[in-house]
């Protein structure tokens, strides 16, 4: 982040973005500094004063009102999370005494309720900083079984998905196009960033994948955004295989809450019969127990008579 906040860092690197033949402007050949629109440009297609973008964009001006964000967010040619995520950049933030330290996130007994409700199909729930919070017996067999099974429990030891994405090895190698993910990681990461800007948990992530990964360092520069709403995802995983399936985010209507995320396949695939063959190699073994005493038994039956 620059001097000027997140919200400069932002326009500048949104406007850099533009070209000016991509808005219809015409340059006359004319030699350009910069790649991207002109700050005078870019006040002229949203319709404000350019000594007022500029300080907008230097971090001079705060409180913006609803209506000139959607001004610039229309000359940036902003998608709507693009457009929500301008707005939560250019919120003031709250005056008062230090922030505490943010509170450890749980799930509640309706969460885990409806986390339980999948039995059948792998599913994580996630905190906002992307801490996995818990996670069903083929969920964590999908996206994390080289983990210990019960590190969600432990806040100290909860695996982080952001963090597995870009430093861990079997994440790294589990996507086949990884970088897609990496990119789906990093943009949600910048949503939350502009809702969340004085957590200082989220902070010290972005620092920690800043420092230690230089894809996600030149990622994050990128400011782009992207909600994990839906997406698919070929993964090659080493215990069935290779298999395609479709990440779901189901999040509270807030949008403030853990977020539930469910893996599923196309009926009748052979990524569903991957997800089919997981649960099995992942079930408990007291879950077969019992039918091979059966067997036993009846073996010794036979025998007998």
């Amino acid at each position: 982040m620059n001097k000027h906040g997140h919200l400069a860092d932002f326009l500048q690197a949104r406007r850099g973005r533009l070209r000016p033949e991509d808005v219809g402007l015409q340059t006359y050949g004319e030699r350009r500094r910069v790649p991207g629109l002109r700050r005078e440009e870019l006040a002229m297609l949203a319709g404000i004063s350019a000594p007022y973008y500029t300080r907008l964009e230097q971090g001079q001006s705060r409180n913006a009102s609803p209506e000139v964000l959607d001004a610039i967010a229309g000359a940036l040619r902003l998608d709507d999370s693009e457009r929500a995520h301008l707005h939560a950049l250019a919120r003031a933030p709250k005056r008062g005494g230090l922030a505490g330290r943010p509170r450890v996130e749980r799930i509640t007994p309706a969460t885990s309720a409806l986390l339980a409700a999948f039995e059948n199909t792998p599913a994580i729930v996630i905190g906002r900083r992307s801490d996995v919070l818990a996670w069903n017996r083929q969920g964590h067999g999908l996206f994390a079984g080289h983990l210990d099974p019960d590190s969600p429990d432990d806040p100290g030891r909860r695996p982080n998905m952001a963090r597995l994405v870009f430093l861990d090895a079997h994440t790294r190698d589990l996507y086949t196009d990884w970088p897609a993910k990496a990119r789906a990681v990093v943009g949600n990461l910048r949503l939350t960033a502009g809702r969340y800007p004085d957590d200082p948990l989220l902070a010290g992530l972005i620092g920690e994948l800043t420092m230690r990964s230089p894809e996600f360092s030149a990622m994050w520069a990128d400011h782009r955004v992207l909600p994990c709403d839906v997406a698919d995802y070929e993964m090659r995983h080493p215990l069935v295989g290779t298999l395609t399936v479709t990440q779901q985010t189901l999040q509270s209507p807030q949008g403030n809450g853990p977020a539930l995320v469910v893996a599923t396949a196309d009926p009748g695939s052979p990524s569903a019969t991957a997800l089919t063959l997981l649960a099995h190699v992942t079930a408990p073994r007291e879950a077969t127990q019992p039918r091979e005493a059966t067997r036993q038994r009846h073996g010794a039956d036979i025998r007998d008579a």
